[in-house]
């Protein structure tokens, strides 16, 4: 398990292997002792690939280079004033990890290179995408958290990779429409996963040190 934990990174080029349904089904009935309060287990969960998955890339990244500004969303990606020490984070992960992709911070196609990436799941053959019922509260929230986190890990068990990405719920209404998510469902992200790409630069990302994150009271 701390190799799962060490390992896993968000990848961001997969290959186009394919991924079997007999993995992904082990992997997500294992996921299912996640933990949730009250045993709620309020994740919801469609796994795409083949023809409708190819069908999403392109209708997402049709959407990306009509300058298509997005559904308005569901809720904020991050507060809106970040400060110090996670504007600084954020700040370095951003340019280290589209740095490794060939993405220079000043160019100025950067974000639409970035989001043209995003689209089409970075090559991804299988996106998860997790659903919350609309009037669930913050702890279920962090439940799909926790629930995502163990699938994330298990993948990696497998020899799999994964990369989180909360950019589908810009276009969760094309999302909606391939997966069929009923009314009142909430889009909380997409997660591609599959096999990395060789011969691509491998990116990990800083971490803070532990010291600046716990403190141990009692100990």
């Amino acid at each position: 398990m701390y190799e799962a934990v060490d390992s896993r990174r968000a990848v961001r080029a997969f290959s186009d292997q394919p991924v079997s349904k007999k993995i992904l089904e082990r992997v997500l009935t294992a996921a299912t002792r996640a933990p949730s309060s009250g045993n709620l287990q309020p994740w919801h969960v469609y796994v795409v690939s083949g023809e409708p998955l190819i069908d999403l890339k392109r209708r997402a990244t049709a959407r990306v280079l009509a300058a298509d500004p997005g559904d308005e969303r569901e809720y904020p990606m991050y507060p809106a004033e970040l400060t110090s020490p996670y504007l600084d984070r954020f700040s370095a992960a951003a340019a280290q990890r589209y740095k490794a992709l060939g993405i220079e911070r000043d160019d100025p196609d950067r974000p639409l290179k970035i989001a043209a990436l995003n689209s089409k799941a970075f090559g991804a053959p299988v996106v998860l995408f997790c659903y919350l019922d609309h009037t669930v509260g913050p702890g279920q929230w962090a439940d799909a958290g926790m629930y995502l986190q163990t699938v994330m890990l298990l993948l990696r068990a497998e020899g799999l990779h994964s990369c989180p990405q909360v950019m589908w719920t810009m276009y969760r209404k094309t999302v909606s429409q391939i997966v069929g998510a009923r009314d009142g469902l909430v889009l909380v992200c997409g997660v591609s996963v599959g096999f990395e790409r060789e011969a691509v630069p491998r990116l990990r990302t800083g971490r803070a040190d532990m010291t600046e994150t716990v403190s141990f009271v009692g100990l």
